[in-house]
């Protein structure tokens, strides 16, 4: 039998295989998410979908140039069973508030970019949280499912560079 009381333990009692942490994952990549989606209406839809508290950090990187969106978002769960279900609920997902046929895949972010902690010291010092960068733009923090203010940077902040975002379109 497993042992259910393991600290790692998942949801079906086994504790991961040694030298795996994906039960202790909290932030995912989701991609395929529809170009014309901006922060605030992929915001909408994660609520919508049940997940309203349950996230507190969220990045949707867009194209500088065009404003659209690059197609992906970082996503921080409250706890790594709120992360697996985010992972089931949203893979595969094709209800997009937007006409597309895209269909959301969704996967754990690099181990280095795991956790809100991790998430705050990679953004509060980079070139998305210049002065220059439109509120939308940039990484969103919150509390109880509400925008709070990302913490203050620790460094001087340079503007992005002109390309920063940009898709290389093929002719």
């Amino acid at each position: 039998l497993p042992d259910s009381s393991h600290p790692c333990a998942t949801a079906t009692g086994f504790p991961p295989p040694a030298g795996r942490t994906e039960d202790l994952r909290t932030t995912v990549m989701i991609r395929n998410v529809p170009s014309n989606y901006t922060r605030d209406r992929l915001r909408e839809l994660l609520d919508a979908e049940g997940f309203f508290g349950r996230y507190d950090f969220m990045y949707f990187p867009t194209d500088f140039r065009t404003a659209s969106a690059l197609g992906f978002a970082f996503v921080n769960l409250a706890s790594p069973a709120d992360a697996t279900h985010f992972r089931a609920h949203f893979g595969g997902f094709r209800q997009w508030a937007a006409r597309t046929s895209k269909v959301c895949n969704v996967s754990w972010a690099s181990a280095d970019q795991q956790g809100l902690e991790a998430n705050i010291e990679r953004y509060r010092n980079s070139s998305v949280m210049h002065g220059s960068v439109a509120e939308e733009h940039r990484p969103l923090y919150l509390v109880n499912g509400v925008p709070v203010k990302f913490p203050k940077k620790t460094k001087r902040l340079w503007p992005p560079h002109e390309s920063f975002g940009f898709r290389a379109h093929s002719k």
